[in-house]
């Protein structure tokens, strides 16, 4: 028995009901008319357009095979390569150096760097916007900044104004400045490790990576917090956010005074 195979894609009216079923091979075509006749039937041309001509034949048997099945068969076929593919990439040392987060609480982020920072050994990157001129805080000393934050890893929201005049939807009353004792880890690590090595009246940018940032990804936990309803509902949707949401943070800080230990 010879088999014929054309790209047709519907039942002819005369399809014989009692069809005996057919064993064959189907590639990944959308639909396929399968044409079956015996050695005995009269001969059929393929013009090269997709068709199949034919004369009369003596016992012909049509099937058409229903392209739900090989779309199964092509989504089958599409998930093995792609599964080959990811494995290969996996194993390369170029996933390892593109994506370093993926082990971490930040998948699928890389970190940034930043031009024009120091970075310390803790990952910290910051720069001097204005280099102080006065003494550097000790251990045990407390310290009154300034400071201003913003989510630098998404869309770049303010969440707390520095020496500006609150307005909008930043609007509350006249913030006093903030204090901290140096090793008393009541603020952020990126905060302390930042203020601990300015010179006073220094102003200096930090860039936070999440692990030195708000512990828990609750600012109420550590300082320094918004002031402000609006400064705190802008920090908060991007540190509780639970998608792929950069929660790199940065902030100015503005070292004003230094309060010896002891003194008021």
């Amino acid at each position: 028995m010879m088999v014929l195979i054309s790209a047709v894609g519907s039942l002819p009216k005369h399809f014989p009901a009692n069809t005996a079923s057919v064993s064959f091979t189907v590639p990944t075509l959308p639909a396929l008319h399968i044409v079956c006749r015996s050695s005995t039937e009269s001969s059929s041309s393929f013009d090269g357009s997709g068709s199949l001509e034919h004369r009369p034949l003596l016992d012909r048997r049509q099937i058409v095979v229903s392209s739900i099945g090989l779309l199964a068969v092509e989504i089958f076929n599409c998930l093995r390569g792609e599964a080959s593919i990811a494995s290969e990439f996996a194993d390369s040392s170029l996933f390892e150096h593109t994506v370093p987060a993926l082990r971490g609480k930040d998948y699928g982020k890389t970190k940034m760097r930043y031009p024009d920072y120091t970075e310390t050994n803790s990952g910290l990157q910051y720069k001097d916007l204005r280099v102080g001129s006065g003494p550097t805080p000790r251990i045990g000393e407390t310290v009154v900044v300034d400071w201003d934050g913003y989510t630098i890893g998404y869309y770049g929201r303010i969440f707390e104004a520095r020496n500006k005049t609150k307005g909008g939807s930043f609007v509350g009353d006249d913030k006093d400045f903030y204090k901290f004792r140096l090793g008393s880890q009541e603020v952020i690590p990126a905060f302390e490790e930042a203020v601990s090595s300015m010179a006073l009246g220094g102003i200096r940018r930090i860039i936070v990576p999440p692990e030195l940032g708000y512990p828990e990804n609750d600012f109420n936990k550590k300082g320094p917090r918004p002031t402000t309803f609006s400064g705190q509902r802008a920090l908060s949707f991007v540190l509780r956010n639970q998608g792929l949401i950069d929660k790199t943070l940065l902030f100015d800080i503005e070292l004003l005074k230094i309060v010896p230990n002891g003194t008021g």
